[in-house]
């Protein structure tokens, strides 16, 4: 088993929209740790980290609009190597 990191930068409204714990709570439906958490730009970064075809998952998720309430504009990745693998999903 590998473990992946993608960030990826969520643009649209999703802020103020419940967009993090959504997030959240799909992230640990699938078994990805990381975070979800607000820009000052608008904007919300998540870090995913986990098995290769369940951060994609997740990465999909968020780029066919995450939950009802956002409106995705674009979703910006990259693969990460983070200093300290996260423990759990949060939204800090």
């Amino acid at each position: 088993m590998t473990t992946v990191c993608v960030k990826a930068w969520v643009h649209g409204t999703v802020q103020g929209v419940g967009f993090r714990y959504s997030t959240q709570r799909q992230a640990k439906e699938l078994g990805v740790k990381g975070y979800a958490k607000n820009l000052d730009d608008g904007s919300v970064e998540v870090l995913a980290c986990g098995e290769e075809k369940e951060v994609q998952a997740l990465i999909s998720w968020l780029k066919q609009g995450g939950p009802r309430s956002a409106s995705v504009e674009k979703v910006l990745e990259e693969p990460h190597k983070p200093q300290e693998m996260p423990d759990r999903f949060s939204t800090g």
